[in-house]
């Protein structure tokens, strides 16, 4: 050697025995490039511009009633759903089902190969509002009027407006729609044992709220004003044999009749 060490026997076989290293030549590196860019291109036009991944259906999760159902939310996505199902805009698509009006909201996603999936989360009305023309609207917990029929679904309060002098003489100040959203409050912040016996919310002014459960009874509740609260004490109060139960303050209840 050289470098004045002993060459290894070992070494010399292990030189002697390796694989020539396999080398391209830069044609060869082009041809290769030209083919990936190809392959990649095939596969792009196959999914985003050919008919072989359109969408096929409109797969609807959700509507649990005739009141909201899947040909409504297929209907509300019309065109969108036309192509390929890479190109499917899906918030315009969320958008639109939302803007049904007894949709809470959408959810929508690629259901590879062909489908288009949407789940939808329905309104739920917490009080049905009774108006001068005695048609109901019907109002979820977020306040959102959803639907307006002839009769109040069942098992929610109906909310009236029975407005007194008071809430007349502050009328430019409390408008009709704050008073019903403060009766639309209440009913919403009810426990369940109370709404199902809750037949109406009477409002006389913003200060005055007044729940007529089943059987006669009478709850005074005030303004809107604290519901988490007296809906807390109306439950322990109403253990308590009476016909009017009075929540107005909820440090000092009482119940009387």
């Amino acid at each position: 050697m050289a470098d004045g060490r002993l060459a290894d026997p070992l070494d010399e076989e292990l030189e002697e025995g390796s694989a020539p290293r396999l080398r391209l030549s830069r044609r060869g590196i082009a041809v290769l490039s030209v083919l990936g860019a190809a392959v990649l291109g095939g596969l792009a036009w196959v999914v985003f511009f050919s008919s072989l991944l359109d969408v096929r259906d409109v797969a609807v999760q959700g509507p649990t009633d005739d009141k909201l159902t899947s040909d409504q939310v297929r209907e509300a996505v019309g065109r969108l759903a036309d192509g390929p199902l890479a190109r499917v805009d899906l918030d315009g698509v969320r958008h639109r089902v939302e803007a049904i009006p007894r949709v809470a909201k959408a959810e929508v996603w690629r259901g590879w190969p062909h489908t288009l999936q949407v789940k939808v989360v329905q309104r739920t009305a917490v009080a049905a509002v009774k108006g001068d023309d005695g048609q109901f609207t019907q109002v979820d917990a977020a306040g959102v009027s959803f639907a307006t029929e002839a009769a109040p679904p069942q098992g929610v309060p109906v909310v009236e407006l029975r407005l007194g002098q008071p809430a007349k003489d502050v009328d430019g100040v409390i408008s009709r729609a704050q008073l019903v959203q403060g009766a639309v409050t209440v009913a919403a912040g009810l426990p369940p044992e109370i709404t199902k016996r809750a037949g109406s919310v009477l409002v006389h002014s913003y200060d005055d709220i007044e729940l007529q459960l089943s059987g006669g009874a009478t709850v005074r509740w005030g303004s809107p004003e604290e519901t988490d609260r007296k809906a807390r004490v109306l439950l322990a109060l109403m253990k308590q044999k009476g016909t009017t139960f009075d929540v107005t303050a909820p440090e000092a209840p009482a119940v009387s009749g």
